[in-house]
């Protein structure tokens, strides 16, 4: 959304020395439009101010210079009017010149009209505007079914004014309701009931308030079957706008209908990304309830205190100021707040859980307390600390033991690298750990996928070793031996390749 610009000179009538006068004139300006009566002259506004009363009758020259001043803030425009028969001279400079608000003049007033409206304004959750959205749709999906454009904008209309009340109105109680929850007045008793008949309030709203959000949606969803944008063409043929200069007023019409369709599919429909507001109604309301019941709960425990905190303490203040010894104030201060070095109050019994959590310290059993607790704040004597064990002799053995593993494994892929394609019944016999290596490398092959030429291919973990196989073109079996027994199997094509032994060979046929 484009960030709202406001004209500079727009409520520049609002404050100042004659503030009043001008609010005035624009009031009288307005009432007048209300009778259709969009031009004044000075007599004219002269009447209206005294009808009002809200201003002592102004002379001549002051309102003009106000007149002119709300003309410079382009708030009022004027006229000279040629068609009245004006008797003498006088009459002709008094009245030929008329008034009217302007474009900007008639947002100006409007806008602080609304401002003081919602100054006075409470909002409310009201059951009847949801059954008035839901009527006023299937209103509008009937008409759909006619031919009468008109009525497709009349439904149309009174719809959107339900959600715009719907809107405003859960806006300001909304925002009434969080300050009720920070209020803390001195009337407590008034309070108390303000919050009961809140709660009261807000429970008769959720009630049945899935239903009508769900019958809201049902209708919604008839109104998409027949088309948003076909309903709002009828609806603007159906409005019958006039066209007063060379733009046509349609487009900027149908925008602001699909705003406001898109406002009423955000509170009861939603989207993807967002869940419809009537949802965040629903947990708003709960939500506040449980907060007005908890401050109810504590309004009534201090009702049922004999003082409150505030004053006890002032109270022990007071006490404070006539105690007469030094020592008698160490005294009070131990009784009052009992922060003594009674440093055993963590310890606990042998068998806790003989003792329940509820027992008073003067009905428990008595708990063994060291004679070094109130000296050195410890239960017990603690001996030195033990020295930390050099470790470097187990990092020198650790790193020898890891340095043999790495030669042993790189000496056992130097072994296993057959230097071209071989049969498997190539390595007859193999000890264990060369074995293993080999039943590794084949299993990672068998479970990798076929290449274009039909050979597998792996690599282990660390990259030192990289096999290919491919299936063999006979029948024939091939057999290991090990020391723990004999391996049989097909006797597959392969290709192991050492990493470090490759490097090797290069590097001697380079030298």
């Amino acid at each position: 959304m484009d960030s709202i610009r406001i004209p500079p000179e727009l409520f520049r009538f609002t404050w100042g020395d004659r503030a009043e006068l001008y609010v005035a004139i624009l009031h009288a300006f307005t009432e007048a439009n209300e009778r259709l009566d969009t031009t004044l002259g000075i007599d004219d506004l002269t009447a209206w101010l005294r009808t009002f009363g809200w201003v002592p009758a102004a002379s001549d020259d002051m309102l003009r210079s106000a007149l002119e001043q709300l003309r410079a803030w382009q708030l009022v425009d004027f006229i000279q009017d040629h068609t009245e028969n004006y008797r003498t001279a006088l009459e002709y400079e008094r009245n030929n010149v008329r008034y009217s608000l302007s474009r900007r003049g008639e947002a100006a007033f409007a806008g602080v009209t609304h401002a003081m409206s919602v100054l006075v304004s409470t909002g409310a959750l009201q059951t009847a505007v949801l059954d008035a959205i839901g009527d006023r749709l299937a209103d509008l999906v009937v008409e759909l079914d006619g031919v009468s454009d008109r009525r497709v904008f009349t439904a149309l209309m009174e719809l959107e004014s339900h959600l715009e009340a719907l809107r405003a109105n859960t806006k300001q109680f909304n925002g009434e309701l969080q300050r009720l929850l920070r209020v803390e007045g001195v009337d407590i008793a008034t309070f108390h009931d303000v919050k009961v008949s809140t709660v009261a309030y807000l429970e008769e709203f959720l009630t049945n308030l899935d239903h009508r959000a769900h019958v809201i949606r049902t209708r919604i969803d008839a109104v998409l079957d027949r088309g948003v944008a076909w309903m709002q063409r009828r609806a603007l043929n159906g409005a019958e706008l006039p066209r007063f200069t060379g733009v046509d007023p349609g487009p900027a019409w149908l925008e602001r209908r699909q705003a406001r369709w898109e406002g009423l599919l955000a509170w009861f429909v939603g989207s993807e990304t967002a869940p419809p507001r009537v949802e965040q109604l629903h947990a708003v309301g709960r939500k506040a309830i449980v907060t007005l019941l908890q401050v109810l709960d504590r309004i009534t425990e201090t009702r049922r205190r004999a003082s409150s905190a505030v004053a006890d303490f002032r109270e022990l203040a007071r006490w404070f100021t006539v105690v007469p010894a030094q020592e008698d104030l160490h005294r009070l201060w131990a009784t009052a707040f009992g922060l003594a070095p009674a440093r055993h109050a963590h310890l606990a019994v042998d068998d806790p859980e003989l003792i329940a959590s509820s027992v008073s310290w003067w009905d428990a059993p008595p708990v063994p307390v060291s004679p070094l607790l109130r000296s050195s704040g410890q239960v017990q004597k603690f001996s030195r600390t033990g020295r930390v064990r050099d470790v470097a002799a187990l990092k020198a053995a650790r790193a020898e033991r890891a340095a043999a593993e790495r030669a042993e494994l790189e000496a056992a892929w130097e072994f296993l690298d057959t230097g071209g394609p071989i049969r498997l019944s190539g390595m007859a016999k193999l000890d264990d750990r060369l074995f293993e290596r080999l039943r590794e490398l084949l299993g990672q092959a068998l479970d990798s996928v076929p290449g274009p030429s039909g050979h597998r291919r792996a690599t282990t973990s660390d990259g030192r070793a990289e096999i290919l196989l491919w299936l063999p073109s006979d029948d024939a079996i091939a057999t290991i031996r090990t020391p723990r027994g004999d391996f049989s199997g097909p006797d597959y094509v392969i290709e192991i390749r050492a990493v470090r032994s490759r490097a090797v060979r290069e590097s001697g046929d380079s030298g």
